[in-house]
C-alpha cells in the first residue's frame, strides 16, 4: 500500500511559478513509476509528467514540455513537479500517482494503482 499527499499548489499570475511536491508512504517508493495528472473542469484527468523509479527516464506531455520538470528524491519518499511560464490553461487540480506501467504506457491513468487526492492550481492571467 501507497499513500500518497500532494502539496505546493496555489494561485499564480501568468508567467508566475510553482513547484508541487507528493509524499509518498512506504518502503517501496523506488520501485515506482511517478506520474503527475491533471484535471480541469469539465475535461478528463490527464498526463502531465511521469518518472521512473531510477529516476533516470523522464516523461512529459508536449503541452509542458520546456515548461514543467519532475524530478524525485528516493531517500525522501518525494516526487516534485516544478512549473514554470505558467499559462491560464495549465488551471487544475493536480494529481500525483503511482504505478507500474509497462514501457512506453506511462501516460495512462490505468497504469497508476494509487492516486493522492490533489491539489489545486490556478493561473490568472
Amino acid at each position: 500500500q501507497v499513500q500518497l499527499v500532494e502539496s505546493g499548489g496555489g494561485l499564480v499570475q501568468a508567467g508566475g511559478s510553482l513547484r508541487l511536491s507528493c509524499a509518498a508512504s512506504g518502503r517501496t517508493f523506488s520501485t515506482y513509476t511517478m506520474g503527475w495528472f491533471r484535471q480541469a473542469p469539465g475535461k478528463e484527468r490527464e498526463f502531465v509528467a511521469a518518472i521512473r523509479g531510477s529516476g533516470s527516464s523522464s516523461y512529459y506531455a508536449d503541452s509542458v514540455k520546456g515548461r514543467f520538470t519532475i524530478s524525485r528524491d528516493n531517500a525522501k519518499n518525494t516526487v516534485d513537479l516544478q512549473m514554470n511560464s505558467l499559462k491560464p490553461e495549465d488551471t487544475a487540480v493536480y494529481y500525483c500517482a503511482a504505478g507500474l506501467p509497462p514501457y512506453g504506457v506511462y501516460a495512462s491513468r490505468s497504469s497508476y494503482k494509487y492516486w493522492g487526492q490533489g491539489t489545486q492550481v490556478t493561473v490568472s492571467s
